[in-house]
């Protein structure tokens, strides 16, 4: 059975060269992003890719805090933070 969810603070990384899960960095997960800050456009590729990488749904990607910000917590819905671990394993440090 799928969990209700997990949190994970980011911080992003925008204007990157790819799209990359760089690592933990105390408890923010560092994320690069293609994307340039702009108009909403780093924070749309940001729910594309990490439901990439945790495969889920983009829909089940959302914001709770720092939509303007680098520092970000999302909620991942339908994953338990055991999977989530799981499912970043493939993807730190790439």
């Amino acid at each position: 059975m799928a969990g209700a969810g997990v949190k994970v603070r980011l911080k992003v990384i925008p204007g990157a060269p790819r799209n990359e899960v760089v690592g933990w960095r105390g408890e923010e997960l560092t994320v690069k992003l293609t994307a340039p800050p702009i108009e909403g456009r780093a924070n749309r590729e940001l729910y594309s890719f990490l439901a990439e990488v945790f495969a889920v749904s983009p829909a089940d990607i959302s914001l709770v805090h720092g939509e303007t910000s680098r520092h970000k917590l999302v909620h991942v819905a339908g994953i338990s933070a055991d999977e989530a671990r799981e499912r970043l394993k493939p993807h730190v440090g790439r």
